[in-house]
């Protein structure tokens, strides 16, 4: 489970409410629009949907208990979700539309574990040219090195 600790000791968590944070912490608007927006509440929507059919449903495939047969639904449900990502993906650069934000941040992390379970997505070209466009943003290329994931 994702954990932030903050300067005064307590500790927040879920990957979406820690991203919500920074995103307001930073006050940046392009990186989650403003409180009551129909943009806010798309970044929120896309948020939703990364946390609980995507990150939940890696879990199973990281988790040395989950059967090989456990893990081949997965695989199928984590397939269903990319065919939806791919058809909103299309004819446009970011979940939400033209801006990134920490919705995007968080698709790409999670997606980018597709690599780590045997699952190839450029099946899903809309879904592999997002992945590609946020790799190349300079912070993420930064991170991706830092982390040797690149």
């Amino acid at each position: 489970m994702p954990v932030l600790e903050l300067d005064d000791g307590s500790r927040l968590t879920e990957g979406a409410a820690i991203v919500q944070y920074l995103a307001d912490k930073a006050g940046k608007a392009d990186l989650l629009p403003k409180a009551g927006s129909m943009e806010r509440y798309r970044a929120l929507e896309a948020l939703t949907f990364v946390s609980t059919e995507l990150h939940q449903t890696f879990g199973l495939l990281f988790n040395d208990k989950t059967t090989e047969a456990f893990k081949a639904m997965a695989k199928e449900r984590l397939a269903k979700r990319f065919d939806v990502m791919d058809k909103q993906l299309a004819g446009r650069d970011y979940l939400t539309g033209p801006a990134f934000t920490v919705a995007d941040a968080y698709a790409f992390t999670v997606v980018n574990w597709s690599k780590y379970v045997g699952i190839d997505v450029s099946r899903w070209p809309n879904l592999a040219a997002f992945q590609a466009r946020v790799a190349a943003r300079p912070k993420v290329a930064e991170a991706l090195k830092a982390e040797g994931l690149a």
